[in-house]
């Protein structure tokens, strides 16, 4: 858990830069993608008892093909969200210049839903109102139930991507440098970052760390086992 100060310039520089989502969301969803889709294609063509050579084609080409995929996807989804946001602000903005009774009725009726009441309601209503940029920001908020830091689609698409690159690249390490048993060995590395990507994400939950890396290792593993029985029905 992740404690901050509460001195007065503390908490000004927290308020007036909140962080936002950051880009944990994207680290894991790229990572887990990584190793689960990389792992499938070793598994599955092991499974086959194709050659390694085969196995580490096929993996390379996962690893730069679906990783920058996956990276594209996330830029026009994490931007259609940004876009949605924008369309928002601007729908917003006509209804204050042409509804301004009604928009600050709405404005009225969110702050009394978070506790206002009598004179205090009327002011908070009165100031929030007197201020453009503040009034637009709460309705997004209040009404639509958006944050007030834009997402940066640019910074998601590179963290799934080195997410993805790095964690996918680890199935195919045995078969790379030639190492004996590289199957079996692949299969302990794999399991070990589908493991570690799970506790890392623990930091950011209240789960303890070796349940949400037992999570994500369980996940992983059924997706390897079925790649692998796949496999295995076209091996000679």
């Amino acid at each position: 858990m992740i404690d901050h100060g509460h001195s007065q310039q503390e908490i000004a520089e927290r308020i007036n830069a909140p962080p936002g989502r950051g880009v944990l969301r994207d680290v894991v969803y790229g990572g887990i993608d990584g190793s689960v889709t990389t792992f499938a294609i070793v598994a599955g063509v092991a499974g086959a008892g194709l050659s390694p050579f085969i196995i580490v084609a096929l993996g390379l080409a996962n690893v730069l093909a679906d990783g920058f995929s996956m990276a594209a996807g996330n830029y026009s989804g994490t931007k259609a969200e940004l876009d949605n946001i924008r369309r928002i602000r601007v729908t917003e903005e006509r209804h204050i210049r042409l509804y301004p009774d009604g928009e600050r009725r709405e404005v009225r009726e969110i702050l009394a839903q978070k506790g206002l009441t009598g004179r205090i309601l009327e002011e908070a209503t009165d100031a929030i109102t007197a201020n453009h940029d503040n009034w637009i920001n709460l309705m997004v908020e209040g009404e639509y139930g958006l944050g007030s830091v834009d997402p940066h689609p640019l910074k998601a698409a590179i963290a799934t991507f080195l997410a993805f690159l790095f964690a996918g690249l680890v199935p195919l390490l045995p078969f790379l440098f030639s190492v004996e048993n590289a199957f079996v060995v692949s299969a302990c590395m794999t399991m070990c970052v589908f493991f570690a990507i799970g506790a890392f994400k623990s930091r950011w939950s209240l789960s303890p760390w070796w349940r949400s890396g037992l999570e994500t290792f369980a996940i992983g593993g059924v997706a390897a086992l079925v790649a692998f029985f796949v496999g295995s029905l076209f091996h000679p």
